[in-house]
């Protein structure tokens, strides 16, 4: 908090106006939060459910069966930014906000009352797939809209700090995700976890999704009729003729940030367990503690990046990031201590934590509000899916081989782009700079 601008620095505010728009924040990233808890709850379930829908014998055939359709969810990503996007920017943030945490509901609850292989077939992995599917499209369109909207009812000058806890909720997703595996892990056993008990926590993130909706309705829209109103608004044409450099910018620093943001969370709690030798339960813990500071650091990067400049801060996360992968991964499975690895780990996220904790206000700040949503959802999605949804699977099927090492490499080979990426942005914000 020392490294926020003092309160004169921000004319223009009433303190109304600051309660109100702190509020928002709040009630945005509330739902952000439930959104991603809904979708990571697969990741972390995983082990248990992969054997009722995936039926063979090899453990590691099953996670990368079930990975498939963890990649395939992001997929969906790319029609999620366009169509999210086009509707932020056409008909408000508020109403694709809504829209999104709606759609995330009915995909967590059909996965919680799918039937399983036993009983169904393989029409019960073509269901988990549309449910994937489904929740793919939702979390497309969650990214840019609630990115847009929080960048856009940020105090001015603390749009870094404020912007961050996008990631606050969105690791908080995780977070709770981890929390609800390892509640359940204390009062059932294994077995009961893997028949039923996997159910549970789908069921709890189609009611959180159901608070969300409620808490976002009290939420004020940020874009103006007039942006809403323009012949330009939402149109893929004006961002791809008009703001190319933009988009592609995005596109490639996006590609390196995902992957390596998947790696060091969703896929790091199977390497624990896979390849450094850790126990399910070991693991979740390692990955508990980590993703609770990761998450506490993120308001202290969004700060600094109000400082020091979001240039300066993707910079430092290109090029850490290309230093130190490869050493990370040689350390954690050449250390047997749970907290030698949980510390490498951490190693890792903090210098995730520069693109991170700017990860939506980075973007948002290079496109006109017009197009905005769009601009940020897009393509975000797109090296998302690509890039990110592979993660996993990428290193789940090298390990399948016998290449386990060159997934390290790939990933310093995408965080290089990112820096030689970052060069491109500019040194002050293009747009939003003295949006509202």
């Amino acid at each position: 908090m020392s490294m926020m601008p003092p309160e004169h620095a921000f004319p223009g505010y009433s303190r109304e106006e600051k309660r109100k728009r702190i509020f928002a924040i709040a009630a945005a990233s509330s739902g952000n939060l439930v959104e991603w808890f809904d979708f990571y709850i697969y990741a972390f379930c995983a082990i248990y459910f992969a054997p009722a829908f995936f039926p063979a014998s090899d453990p590691t055939a099953q996670l990368l069966n079930t990975a498939g359709v963890f990649a395939a969810g992001f997929l969906m990503r790319p029609i999620g930014g366009w169509l999210f996007g086009r509707i932020a920017d056409r008909r408000g943030r508020k109403t694709a906000m809504l829209i999104a945490v709606v759609m995330m509901c009915g995909g967590s609850l059909v996965i919680a009352c799918l039937p399983t292989y036993s009983s169904i077939g393989g029409w019960a992995p073509f269901l988990l797939l549309i449910a994937r599917l489904l929740q793919g499209l939702s979390v497309g369109g969650e990214y840019g809209t609630t990115a847009t909207y929080m960048s856009e009812v940020a105090l001015r000058g603390r749009r870094g700090f404020f912007s961050s806890f996008q990631y606050v909720t969105l690791i908080g997703g995780q977070l709770a995700a981890v929390l609800v595996v390892i509640l359940l892990q204390q009062v059932l056993d294994e077995s009961q976890l893997r028949q039923w008990g996997w159910r549970i926590p789908f069921f709890i993130g189609a009611v959180g999704a159901l608070v969300a909706m409620i808490l976002r309705r009290t939420l004020h829209e940020t874009s103006t009729a007039e942006s809403r109103g323009t012949r330009t608004a939402g149109q893929i044409t004006e961002l791809l003729q008009r703001h190319r450099a933009a988009f592609l910018t995005v596109l490639g620093y996006t590609a390196g940030g995902s992957l390596i943001f998947y790696t060091f969370t969703t896929y790091m709690q199977k390497y624990l367990v896979n390849s450094a030798g850790l126990s399910i339960r070991t693991a979740s813990g390692v990955m508990t503690v980590c993703l609770f500071i990761y998450m506490c650091m993120q308001p202290l990067f969004g700060a600094l990046s109000d400082r020091i400049g979001r240039r300066t801060s993707m910079l430092l996360f290109g090029a850490l990031g290309t230093a130190a992968t490869v050493p990370v991964f040689a350390g954690l499975q050449r250390f047997d201590s749970p907290y030698a690895q949980g510390a490498l780990i951490l190693v890792a996220l903090t210098i995730v934590s520069l693109y991170t904790s700017i990860s939506g206000i980075v973007k948002a700040e290079l496109f006109p509000p017009d197009i905005r949503a769009l601009g940020v959802g897009l393509s975000y999605a797109i090296a998302n899916a690509i890039f990110g949804g592979s993660a996993e699977y990428v290193a789940l099927a090298l390990k399948s081989v016998g290449h386990e090492g060159a997934f390290y490499w790939y990933v310093t080979g995408m965080m290089t782009v990112v820096f030689l990426v970052s060069l491109r942005l500019p040194k002050r914000a293009t747009y939003l700079r003295h949006d509202h």
